[in-house]
């Protein structure tokens, strides 16, 4: 059974391929930065233009970048056979998917949320709007992690998944994108966003509680099914 040390333990292995793989762990924040920074270039240069689109389109870029590495979460442990021994301890198989949730979030979301703020000033993005950004983008993408897991499990059996994932998961995305730009967007309107942010708050609060032991059941789904 894993126990925490073990949670420890495969939580720094994981990192540890993560690092070695070089360029693949920099490809979702390479494509949150290039993609973002077309939309000048493709709409107007306009600063009052950005603004007002700024919210929506750094939000729905950090998505689609979260989405890139979301089909290696246990690809690649199915793939050289180190995904059966977990699947041979149910009693904690919840704990090994957190471990691989928080690597994938450590490497899309951390740095994600650590850039955004500097392409928000590419954007012309208010500075009231900074803070609600980065707080929504932090808790955000953990969301998208969390849910994400669910995806990668029932696809992992399949040899070219990413379609299918894609199409499971991007619905349940939709309220932590909604969520997350409405509090960017009203903090530059000068409104109340904290409980905007509460609510994505709840919403993470929930997924956290639910995805990791749902990932586990959609593993066993996914592989033996």
């Amino acid at each position: 059974m894993v126990s925490e040390s073990g949670f420890g333990a495969l939580l720094r292995r994981d990192l540890l391929l993560a690092f070695r793989s070089g360029g693949e762990l920099l490809n979702p924040l390479v494509f949150f930065v290039m993609t973002t920074s077309l939309v000048p270039l493709a709409i107007s240069p306009s600063p009052l233009q950005l603004a007002v689109m700024a919210p929506g389109m750094i939000w729905i870029t950090a998505l689609l970048a979260t989405l890139l590495a979301l089909d290696s979460v246990f690809k690649d442990d199915f793939d050289d056979g180190s995904l059966l021994p977990l699947l041979l301890c149910p009693q904690s198989l919840w704990l090994s998917v957190l471990a691989k949730v928080l690597v994938h979030w450590l490497r899309t979301g951390l740095p994600i949320t650590l850039v955004a703020p500097l392409l928000g000033i590419m954007l012309a993005l208010p500075e009231a709007g900074f803070l609600p950004l980065v707080i929504g983008l932090a808790c955000g993408t953990a969301c998208f992690s969390l849910i994400g897991a669910v995806g990668a499990a029932l696809t992992v059996a399949l040899q070219k998944g990413g379609v299918l994932l894609s199409l499971i998961v991007i619905p349940l995305y939709f309220p932590v994108l909604i969520f997350g730009a409405s509090a960017v967007q009203r903090a530059v309107e000068g409104l109340q966003y904290m409980p905007v942010l509460a609510l994505l708050g709840a919403f993470f609060a929930f997924a956290l509680l639910t995805t990791p032991f749902a990932a586990a059941a959609a593993l066993r789904v996914g592989v033996n099914g």
